[in-house]
């Protein structure tokens, strides 16, 4: 390859990081080498390095924590995109800042499916955090967040009051835990009375009810996110290659 050709030093980084993590060399959750090293592995600058690092965070395929380094994070088994991605939109948001309903908080029976995928018997009890949300007044969702009594507690997703950091910060910071990937199912269907009282909507109508299994870096379910929203209030729209 001539010196015209070749690929930005960067990209060079991007992809031996890539490798590496494919190859089990850096696993999921590992730290990754410092700038520092980087930029001694490389022989390039450090901007150079920390472009190379923000790419792979921006891919989603590393976590960077602002004093402690960048993490390889686990890919996920699909290699897709979804268009609607509630589950992480409710990881990441701060209920304090949000217009939202704050309504069970506490341990309750879990559903069969909930508890299937958290790795628990039916009927077994799980914390539930459950929260009606708002647009302009409207209200546009019922978001049930699932997690293990032990776990959820440790988490400090037991607050009665509506939550000043991210749910994701909470498992990294009171759990020590860092989220992999997400695998969400959609369906259409009729609202269950629960979101019929909440959403105010007829039992005839239909929701887009969104289930995502929130896993962690070694592939374990940490939490289960339930959302239901109004159908009149969905439109999915995606563009891709063909």
């Amino acid at each position: 390859m001539t010196e015209e050709f070749a690929p930005p030093k960067y990209i060079k980084i991007v992809q031996t990081l890539r490798r590496r993590m494919a190859d089990g060399t850096y696993p999921p959750g590992s730290l990754l080498p410092s700038e520092t090293r980087l930029t001694k592995e490389f022989g390039v600058s450090r901007p150079t390095v920390v472009r190379a690092l923000e790419t792979l965070k921006l891919r989603g395929e590393i976590e960077r924590e602002h004093g402690r380094g960048s993490f390889a994070k686990a890919a996920s088994p699909t290699g897709g995109s979804e268009t609607v991605r509630p589950g992480r939109t409710t990881l990441d948001h701060i209920e304090a800042d949000s217009d939202i309903s704050l309504g069970v908080v506490g341990e309750r029976a879990a559903p069969m499916q909930v508890a299937r995928l958290l790795g628990l018997a039916e009927g077994s009890p799980a914390l539930l955090r459950q929260y009606a949300s708002r647009d302009g007044g409207q209200l546009t969702g019922l978001v049930s967040v699932w997690a293990p009594p032990d776990l959820g507690r440790l988490a400090g997703l037991a607050d009665a009051k509506p939550l000043t950091v991210p749910i994701r910060r909470l498992l990294q910071a009171n759990a020590n835990l860092r989220l992999g990937y997400a695998t969400e199912r959609l369906s259409a269907r009729h609202p269950t009375p629960d979101e019929c009282s909440v959403l105010d909507l007829d039992q005839k109508g239909c929701v887009l009810g969104v289930i995502a299994s929130i896993h962690g870096t070694t592939g374990r379910v940490l939490l289960v996110v339930e959302t239901a929203m109004p159908g009149e209030l969905v439109d999915l729209e995606e563009t891709y290659p063909l």
